[in-house]
């Protein structure tokens, strides 16, 4: 915590340790706060704005240059032009004095929640890359970026390989075609991107099925969405 005053920052540790919060480090200068955060690995920080030293968006930049440890303003800069200058350098939330400190335990639980959750889906991302999917005489190999049918390697483009590999890892799940565009593309689709989704599926199945223009492996459900049905599943019905 960086703040000069220090009640603040009493008030702050009290509260903070009733809700199980131990390492709490506090200083009241921007050279402190430079100091702790090259000593310690921190979760959160919390900053104020207006400090005796420098100011707290100067501050933020050089923490931003060591770290990407979340930081949390609280100042009583309070115009919207101060919370977005604040975010945009590297801020994380921005809290306006007068607050309550409850509100402060809130933002910071839910930060860390975030900062965990994002964690984890990191490393679940990173071990989904190096698995191998097989179902039937289908086979993706995505750290590889190889798809095999019947034994032979099929050339696909970087996003036809995105594309099977979201449908791989979600076999039998039905999906819209915007979801399939915000999951496989990464943003939202705008006017006509459903023909995007169309085109691309199409040429899938050119790879994938026997007969393409009687699709059996990834199966369109009218006005619905579109499912990837495993082979070896199709074989045991």
């Amino acid at each position: 915590m960086v703040d000069d005053e220090e009640g603040i920052l009493n008030l702050l540790e009290i509260i903070l340790k009733k809700e199980r919060f131990h390492e709490i480090y506090s200083c009241t200068s921007g050279e402190e706060a430079l100091k702790l955060i090259d000593q310690h690995a921190f979760d959160v920080i919390l900053l104020d704005v207006m400090l005796p030293d420098t100011h707290g968006f100067d501050l933020c930049n050089k923490i931003r240059s060591v770290t990407s440890t979340p930081i949390i303003f609280i100042s009583s800069c309070s115009s919207d032009f101060d919370k977005l200058t604040g975010l945009g350098i590297g801020g994380d939330d921005y809290i306006t004095k007068p607050f309550n400190p409850l509100e402060v335990v809130a933002r910071i639980q839910s930060l860390l929640r975030r900062q965990n959750l994002n964690r984890a889906m990191q490393q679940h991302e990173h071990h989904d890359h190096y698995k191998e999917y097989r179902y039937g005489n289908l086979v993706l190999k995505p750290a590889d970026a190889q798809l095999i049918v019947d034994d032979r390697v099929i050339e696909c483009t970087a996003k036809e390989l995105e594309l099977l590999h979201f449908f791989f890892k979600n076999p039998n799940r039905l999906f819209t075609a915007t979801q399939i565009y915000q999951f496989v593309w990464g943003e939202e689709p705008s006017y006509g991107e459903e023909k995007t989704v169309a085109m691309h599926i199409s040429k899938i199945r050119k790879k994938l099925e026997v007969k393409p223009k009687s699709p059996a492996i990834i199966i369109n459900l009218k006005g619905i969405g579109y499912k990837f049905v495993p082979p070896v599943e199709r074989q045991s019905l």
